[in-house]
């Protein structure tokens, strides 16, 4: 294997140091343990574990159990975890309340999104930001995903002051590991994954994506994820402006619980991208493993291959029964190739408008130029990788996905 972790600047080690010396000094505020943790969530303007939304008990149990014993966390990723784990049993809570504050958004219609899934660093990105600079459309913010209940009562000016706020402060991903920029840039003013407002009973794909939890991850395949949807649709009601903008979303998790967005979303057009599945395994490896090198100095690159290899077989597998069932015929699928993406995106956008029934920009290259001048591709550096960082065999691969049947 020739992968290993980015190098840390100073900056960052000396964060990293000072959060171990902490740990040390006071290792409770580091706890995960599963009591500690809710007490924490009543500090989050929640008055009782009542409040609290769905199942979550065994949910916070799983996720916390694997975070220890698999995560091979360093101190900021216990502490982090522990935040994470904490402020999603209050999301689902306090996005409730503002909802009985406000009952008028409880009883928004929105109209089908359009949602865009796919294997990780399928282009899925790239798309979504893409679309969600459409004033017809809205691509969710990072401040709407995780303080819906703020940006659904304050003005238009008033949520843009916050994100100006938000963007004048340093990024502390950024800050513990700038690596992550040239792999999946992030920002205040970058449409992000739904998975941000996800999971408040502690189920969600997002999870073991960006930390090492196998047992989680093996729990969450035998969990039905209808609560996490339907809370899901809550948070999108809240933000609803009432003005006709048509939510375009975006998330590779859910490409295994299609069925769930069918249910939560009749109508809607998922968009599906494909890439050649060496490149797809290979690139959300490395993803991943950058990823989780912000939160363990344990990274085995051998270990994040397997384990995407595995959960990305799984993912496609559920995602090909769901076009097989009835459910199917209740959202309108688009296939993309990686490749046309790369080719010609005016043509893909061209498609995805039309399954929408949505006329699309009167200038449509006009309207891609503009993104892509905006955003050049490898702004941040370019992300390079081969299967054999990670322990990848090409004709394993071809083996285990020769079930697809999409050309790509």
């Amino acid at each position: 294997m020739t992968w290993t972790a980015p190098p840390r600047p100073a900056a960052a080690q000396a964060l990293h140091e000072a959060a171990e010396a902490e740990r040390r000094a006071n290792p409770e505020a580091f706890s995960l343990d599963p009591d500690v943790i809710v007490q924490r969530a009543m500090s989050h303007r929640v008055a009782d574990p009542s409040e609290l939304v769905g199942d979550w008990r065994p949910g916070l149990e799983h996720f916390l159990g694997s975070a220890r014993e698999d995560g091979r966390l360093n101190a900021i990723g216990e502490r982090i975890m522990g935040e994470q784990a904490a402020s999603k049993l209050a999301f689902g809570a306090r996005v409730r309340a503002t909802l009985a504050e406000h009952p008028e958004r409880a009883g928004r219609v929105l109209q089908p999104p359009i949602v865009i899934v796919g294997g990780w660093r399928t282009g899925t990105t790239f798309l979504f930001r893409l679309l969600g600079t459409d004033p017809r459309l809205r691509a969710p913010l990072p401040l709407e995903l995780t303080r819906p209940w703020k940006v659904a009562v304050s003005s238009l000016r008033e949520r843009a002051a916050l994100t100006d706020q938000l963007d004048a402060a340093p990024n502390p991903l950024h800050l513990l590991n700038p690596a992550l920029r040239s792999v999946h840039d992030h920002g205040p003013r970058l449409a992000e994954e739904c998975v941000l407002a996800m999971g408040v009973d502690l189920r969600s794909w997002g999870f073991p994506a960006t930390v090492r939890l196998d047992a989680y991850a093996s729990w969450l395949a035998t969990q039905d994820l209808a609560t996490a949807y339907a809370e899901y649709r809550r948070v999108l009601q809240l933000l609803d402006d009432g003005d006709g903008r048509r939510f375009v979303l975006k998330a590779p998790a859910h490409t295994p619980e299609l069925a769930h967005v069918a249910r939560t979303f009749p109508g809607a057009v998922v968009v599906h991208l494909h890439r050649d599945m060496v490149e797809t395994v290979a690139s959300g490896a490395s993803l991943f493993a950058v990823f989780r090198s912000t939160y363990s100095d344990e990274v085995d690159p051998t270990d994040v291959g397997r384990f995407q290899l595995d959960q990305t077989e799984l993912w496609l597998r559920r995602a090909w029964a769901f076009r097989a069932g009835e459910l199917a015929s209740h959202v309108t699928l688009v296939d993309v190739a990686y490749s046309d993406l790369v080719r010609d995106p005016a043509a893909v956008v061209s498609a995805v408008y039309a399954a929408a029934g949505i006329e699309p920009p009167a200038d449509l290259p006009g309207f891609v130029e503009a993104y892509q001048r905006q955003h050049p591709r490898h702004e941040h550096g370019a992300h390079r990788y081969t299967p054999e960082d990670f322990g990848i065999d090409p004709g394993e691969v071809a083996e285990r996905f020769a079930f697809l049947a999409v050309d790509i």
